[in-house]
Formats: structure tokens, sequence, C-alpha cells
């Protein structure tokens, strides 16, 4: 399809209305030749529940007409590797929307292959630090589903792993599978989570380019970008809405979302303290947010306290949640070897870059307290362990502002969402 913005919407620092929202989805579909036979809606799942996609995702089906017009729709959401959604976090993202419109995604299964990125563009791309074929696969529901238009929802924010997430992201790696997955993420890692965080020109966004362009243009695909930020009471709320085909919507979101989405500080943090909402973060695999989005802000010998009830295991996935608890957060040198020692890494290069991402590479310390974790799981990964009655007591989520604090004569900086946003030093975008 062409690469056309059709339209944008901004409201800053206020929400976008509803009533804007709504009539930017009636215009997309009217661009769309509504009335559609077919209809594919791919949102993010629960763990990107601020992004915005759960209200839109409504609003498409309803301006679809869904039931009465006799259209058909399906729902894939965005999972990757993430745990597949239960009734109740669907219910919560998505309201009353019918059960049975919901497809799940499998990342080892499912899928159909498109094409392939050569060896020789990712050792051009990684300037010779890596050489592999990566092969294109996504689930089959998109390529057999007949689709009149498949909406790719979701918001643009800073990532660990493309710089800045969505775009043709929300359906290479969301519906994609384990080769795609494995390699874009160690690719990353490998050419430094720093240079790429925050930025939408990188060597894995060059890789989604490269394979949008070859496997992904054959399908009707129209994107649905948001930039989430905080409003004056703190509240996060969409602020832009845009949409589109090929990478204009997702080119647009990222100038607004560099505005809105990253923090640039002066000065290194010595301590910060980070907050994990139990219903949003459940695994070290989405809690090291806390890391990957602090890394660049944090001083030499600093402390990162993570403060984190509702997480219970390392990874979404069984066999990725094993190689964590074996090989541990040890930085780049360590893991490395580890790939070169190890075939079980090797064959899960994912696992490998969320090593290398949730690691502070030595720089600063990393304080876990899990509410579901005990202390030798913790201490087992190479995280030091931390109680977290006493720090959620010393360091009170529902006392503490977004920023700097003063705890008790310590100057302590808080996030409350780290999936909102980077924080950065000033000089490192210069």
């Amino acid at each position: 399809m062409n690469n056309e913005l059709w339209s944008s919407s901004q409201s800053s620092p206020a929400a976008l209305p509803l009533d804007e929202q709504r009539a930017a989805v009636r215009a997309m579909l009217a661009r769309c030749g509504h009335p559609l036979r077919r209809a594919l809606i791919v949102p993010p799942d629960i763990t990107r529940s601020n992004s915005g996609a759960g209200v839109l995702t409504r609003l498409i089906v309803e301006e679809l007409g869904f039931p009465a017009s006799g259209v058909h729709v399906d729902i894939l959401p965005a999972l990757g590797t993430h745990f597949p959604m239960t009734d109740a976090e669907r219910q919560e993202m998505f309201g009353d929307l019918p059960a049975e419109l919901f497809k799940v995604h499998n990342w080892r299964s499912g899928l159909m292959h498109l094409g392939e990125v050569p060896a020789e563009f990712i050792r051009a791309v990684s300037q010779g630090k890596l050489e592999y074929a990566i092969n294109v696969e996504i689930d089959e529901l998109l390529v057999r589903g007949e689709y009149d238009a498949i909406f790719s929802v979701g918001q643009v924010v800073p990532h660990e792993v493309a710089g800045m997430a969505n775009g043709s992201k929300n359906i290479l790696v969301g519906t994609g599978g384990r080769d795609t997955i494995n390699k874009t993420h160690f690719l990353g890692a490998v050419c430094n989570m720093e240079t790429i965080l925050g930025r939408a020109d990188n060597p894995v966004r060059q890789v989604f380019d490269y394979a949008d362009e070859r496997c992904l243009q054959r399908f009707p695909l129209v994107y649905v970008q948001t930039v989430v930020a905080n409003d004056a009471d703190g509240a996060p709320v969409v602020q832009g809405l845009f949409i589109g085909t090929g990478g204009a919507p997702f080119s647009e979101a990222a100038k607004l979302c560099q505005r809105l989405n990253i923090t640039m500080l002066d000065a290194p943090v010595k301590k910060a303290v980070v907050y994990l909402h139990p219903k949003e973060f459940k695994s070290t695999w989405l809690g090291n947010k806390s890391v990957y989005r602090t890394r660049m802000a944090m001083a030499d010998d600093g402390e990162l306290i993570v403060l984190a009830p509702g997480v219970e295991t390392f990874g979404e996935d069984r066999e990725i949640d094993r190689l964590i608890r074996k090989f541990g957060y040890r930085g780049t040198p360590a893991t490395l070897q580890a790939v070169n020692d190890h075939e079980e890494l090797r064959a899960n290069l994912s696992a490998a870059a969320h090593l290398i991402h949730g690691s502070s590479e030595g720089r600063f310390s990393i304080t876990y307290a899990p509410g579901r974790l005990t202390r030798d799981e913790v201490e087992g990964v190479n995280f030091a362990y931390g109680d977290l009655a006493a720090l959620q007591k010393r360091y009170n989520p529902a006392t503490l502002a977004d920023g700097w604090n003063d705890v008790a004569g310590e100057r302590v900086f808080f996030i409350r969402n780290p999936a909102l946003g980077l924080w950065a030093l000033r000089a490192q975008f210069a």
C-alpha cells in the first residue's frame, strides 16, 4: 500500500477527546471503502494497557457496525513472546467486546513464511558484528484471513530493541515467529541499546523496513498509532493519534514521542526507585523496563531499586524463564560467551538479548523487591534482593511524585511507570 498519513490529531497535555478519536476512525474506514466484508484488528496486549489501543479497538468495532452490518471481525493481540491474556485482562482492556472475536498468537507455531532478510544485510547494518539471515514469519491468520483491511493499532514509545516501538514491528514481532523475534532482539543488544533507545532510525528498524518493503506490502495494512503521555494530573492519556499506510504514521508519531516521552536530565541519577504496577508487570521480562529505560540516566556506582509487587517469574515463556534462571543478568561479555558456549542459548537469542538489556553492565546496582519471588531466585539471576514491604514503607509509591523527591534527607528519582518513556542524559542526544 502507499506510504500515506491520512490523519493526525494532537492534544497536549490533555487527553485527545473521544469524539475526535471516533471521527478519525470513521474517516479511516471511509478511506478503506467501508462497508468492509472482513477486517482484522491487531492491538497490543494488557502489558501495554496505557496505549489507548483498547478504546480504539472498541471504536473500530463499533464503527464497522459489528454485528449488525454483517462484517466479519477478528482481533489478534500482538503478543510476541508474552503470555496470552486472561479473560479478566481482556475485559479490562477491551471492555465487553465478545470473547469469540479474539484469537491467540503463538510465536512458536501457526506461522507462515514470507521471505528472508539476507545475512549480508545484517552484516551491513550491524557493521560486521553479526552475520545471519532472518526468516520473516507472521501469524497465518493474517495470510489466510482474506481481510479487506488489517488495522495495526498501537503506541509509539521508546523501546529497547527497536528504538521506538510500533510501526511494522507490531506485525513482524507482535505476530511474528521465533527467528524474527530472536534475531532482531539480539541484533539490537549487540549493536548497543544505548545508541538505539529513543531513535526512530537504527539497525533494527532498518531490518523491519527491509522486511516490510519485501514481505508486508501485499497486505491491506493500516496503522493506527498513538502517543501517550501524562496529563496535568499525572494520568497517562492519548495525546497524539496518527493514521495511515506505510511508514508515515509511525514516522510522525515518533517525532511527537521524542518530545513527550523522553525525559532529559542534566546530571546522572545516583538513586532511582521504579514502581511496577502489579496488573501490568508480572515478570522481569517486562519489569526490566525499569532497567532498560533508566540505564542511560544512571550514575556509575548508583543504585536502582525496583518495587515489583506483581513479579512472580522471569520469562513470559517457560523455556525463556528457564534460560534466564540459568544464565542470569551478568552483562554483555558473559552473555556473549554463554551464547558461544551453549546451544540452548544460541537457539533462543531473544533471551540472550534480554539478559544483556537487563544488566547494568556492572555500572550500578540493581535491587529487585518482588512480591512473589524468593531471595534465592532473585540473587540467582544476579540481582540484589530487596524486602518489598520495607522498601515500600520507605519509598511509598502512593506519596512519591514522578521525578525528584526528598526521602528523609535522601535525594531520590522516582518513576511510577517505566513503560511510558525513557530517561536519559541530555548530552546523549546532543
